[in-house]
């Protein structure tokens, strides 16, 4: 059962969410009369804290030509856990009906599984208004969740609001030599993004008809069939996407009965009665 190849690109469209968050963030610096000098776009970046710390050991002046600046932004998945108290009902499906000229396909899954991705963001600078700088234009925003719109498997059409909460902050102000030699200041802010990741998608013919054959119950060892009772929408070729749960109206059904005295069985695999 496991092997069937699917990709939803969930926990991918929720890391490049998440990113989005902050790659507009920008920083100042004045002068000593209050005066506007520089203007700055904070770069942003994926990768884990130890990178960055281990190219300011190699380079604490970032004299070399290379890309590494200071401040940055950089952040990472730091874990994925299931949440219980999200559940849903497993056995139930997700559908949406194909577009086409008849809508005689359906597109369903099942419910949705719900997981919690966790990320650490790393603010770090030279200096410690840098570094207040962004911290500052970021934790308004979390009270202590912030939700951003996803859309989770186009197939489905399915939209969904995703919390990302933001759990923790811890500082840092790492240095070597004397006590006005700062090497780094480093803020760590925990997050949690709760989403949903999805099975794979199937692909079904929409059902138009409904047959029920009875039978009689004597003899118990070989019933005998009395009457086929069938049921088709009215118009026959109406849209499933038409159907309206809270408008009864929107489409009719035609109910036939046929009566029989043949003892024979309808097959469903050759559609025939036999």
């Amino acid at each position: 059962m496991i092997g069937q190849y699917f990709y939803n690109e969930s926990t991918r469209n929720v890391v490049v969410a998440f990113g989005t968050l902050f790659n507009q963030i920008q920083l100042t610096k004045k002068d000593a009369s209050g005066n506007v000098t520089q203007t700055m776009k904070v770069p942003l970046a994926y990768g884990p804290k130890q990178k960055w710390l281990a190219r300011l050991t190699e380079d604490p002046n970032l004299s070399k030509k290379v890309a590494v600046t200071l401040p940055r932004i950089g952040f990472e998945i730091s874990g994925l856990s299931y949440d219980a108290t999200r559940k849903q009902n497993k056995v139930m499906k997700v559908k949406k009906v194909l577009d086409g000229a008849d809508n005689s396909q359906l597109k369903s899954g099942f419910m949705p599984v719900p997981y919690n991705l966790n990320f650490e963001l790393y603010v770090m600078a030279k200096n410690s208004d840098d570094a207040l700088q962004i911290v500052e234009q970021i934790l308004p925003y979390f009270q202590p969740e912030y939700t951003v719109t996803l859309r989770e498997v186009p197939e489905l059409d399915i939209i969904r609001d995703v919390p990302i909460v933001l759990n923790s902050i811890s500082y840092e102000d790492d240095y070597e030599g004397d006590f006005t030699s700062r090497r780094s200041i480093i803020y760590t802010l925990s997050f949690t993004a709760k989403y949903y990741l999805y099975g794979p998608i199937t692909s079904t013919n929409v059902i138009r008809t409904v047959q029920v054959d009875q039978y009689a119950n004597t003899p118990v060892n070989a019933p005998t069939r009395e009457q086929r009772y069938t049921v088709t929408p009215d118009p026959v070729n109406v849209s499933a996407a038409a159907f309206d749960p809270d408008d009864e109206d929107n489409f009719g059904f035609n109910e036939t009965t046929s009566f029989f005295e043949d003892a024979k069985n309808y097959n469903p695999v050759t559609d025939q009665d036999e």
